[in-house]
């Protein structure tokens, strides 16, 4: 993973609108077929690594484990999970974060 890169894009994504945080957010998201990237943080409890891994794997889209803090200091919010729209961002994203 590139992080130092990984951070700078995820930023630019948070202020273009490009990801939904949330539970619920991301499930709308992936129920629209929108959904490009799920993304979860390392932290979060085990019922809702459970539901990210059964949205990702319904919808067949990639889920990444994210290093516990790592979305916190990168995007400045403190959710446990967050979808990426599908669109210029998803792409890079992926690659940088796997």
């Amino acid at each position: 993973m590139n992080e130092a890169k990984a951070r700078g894009l995820l930023g630019l994504a948070v202020r273009a609108r490009q990801i939904h945080f949330g539970e619920e957010a991301c499930r709308q998201l992936v129920r629209s077929g929108g959904c490009a990237l799920l993304m979860l943080d390392e932290a979060a409890g085990i019922h809702t690594r459970k539901k990210a891994e059964t949205m990702s794997r319904a919808a067949q889209i990639p889920l990444i484990l994210l290093p516990a803090g790592f979305m916190e200091q990168a995007m400045g919010r403190g959710n446990m999970m967050a979808a990426v729209q599908q669109g210029t961002f998803s792409e890079p994203l992926t690659e940088y974060l796997t």
